[in-house]
């Protein structure tokens, strides 16, 4: 059986290698061992392997996300049987196997697509409760982000559609502008430390309660910018490896807020009947074509580097994705 490890911090393509390990045998109570279909490469992922992110220590497994078929289930599990789909809640991934207790996985709807159920652990529980739980947003309220054009981004673009909410979306490059506005995105922007006079510009005094930030940095203190007094900055990511900024005058004269998302502390910490409708609800916006993760590309686990390579590369439009099993048909 192979698995992914990376051995040191560092470049993951570089770090990364394809290690033998025993096939498990049966599984134990409770467990169940799963073969490995489909496996994102997160920017969560890279993060960990370099270093710069909350994670395993090397040498370690990689693979935050994946989903697949049980392949054989221990004494004692209920509710989940060989054959059935689930999405896995482990941090080793990236392999042609794994054995969790069935606590760890959350069983997918089979007509749910692979490609799309190894994408759904992260991102859209990230966009859907940022967008729920911090502040009350009503239709045609505002909302603005950085990183629009990452994954989260996306799906908090159709989420915020879905609910009649507007995005101001934050971007880096010109090129990012049209693909965001072909799937709903009110208003794309690119960063600039005139970000707020330009968002102001095109909504006027509209109500812009909520800020999600991905990046830190200049890139928060520029949302803060753009927030109507008593506002919310929400950030989720370690992009920049800056820290968040806002001054002084954002927090005591407009009364704007600065908050943290971790997804680990926000969702996964709350009882299981929880967890499960979280996951049914995406799962179904996914069905419904509301949600939707493209992919880049898949690669095997034999062509490790090379999809490493591809994941750390800039300006794709979508995730790369490890079919650990080979080639899906």
């Amino acid at each position: 059986m192979q698995i992914v490890e990376f051995t040191r911090y560092g470049t993951p393509h570089e770090v990364c290698t394809l290690v033998d390990k025993p096939d498990f045998g049966d599984p134990g109570p409770g467990e169940i061992i799963v073969a490995v279909e489909a496996a994102a490469i997160n920017p969560a992922d890279l993060l960990i392997i370099e270093g710069r992110y909350p994670g395993p220590k090397p040498p370690a497994p990689a693979g935050i996300e994946g989903a697949g078929r049980i392949a054989s289930a221990g004494e004692g599990v209920s509710g989940l049987s060989p054959g059935d789909r689930v999405m896995l809640l482990g941090r080793a991934n990236w392999a042609e196997q794994v054995k969790v207790p069935a606590e760890q996985a959350i069983a997918i709807p089979e007509d749910l697509d692979i490609l799309q159920a190894a994408q759904i652990k992260a991102n859209p529980p990230s966009a859907r409760l940022i967008l729920e739980d911090y502040v009350t947003l009503n239709p045609g309220d505002w909302v603005i982000q950085n990183a629009a054009n990452s994954a989260v981004g996306r799906h908090v673009i159709r989420l915020a559609g879905h609910r009649g909410i507007k995005t101001v979306n934050v971007v880096r490059r010109d090129s990012a502008i049209q693909s965001l506005r072909d799937i709903g995105a009110d208003l794309v922007l690119v960063d600039g430390d005139d970000l707020g006079e330009r968002v102001r510009a095109e909504i006027g005094d509209a109500n812009l309660p909520l800020a999600i930030d991905a990046a830190g940095g200049h890139s928060c203190l520029h949302l803060a910018d753009c927030l109507s007094d008593g506002g919310t900055v929400v950030n989720y990511g370690f992009l920049s490896g800056d820290p968040c900024m806002i001054t002084p005058s954002h927090a005591i004269v407009h009364g704007i807020d600065l908050q943290g998302f971790w997804l680990v502390n926000h969702l996964f910490q709350k009882p299981r009947e929880v967890i499960e409708a979280t996951y049914a609800e995406i799962a179904e916006l996914f069905k419904q074509g509301v949600l939707t993760a493209p992919v880049e590309a898949t690669y095997t686990l034999e062509q490790l580097a090379d999809a490493l390579r591809d994941a750390e590369r800039g300006g794709r439009d979508g995730k790369v994705v490890l079919t650990p099993n080979g080639p899906l048909a």
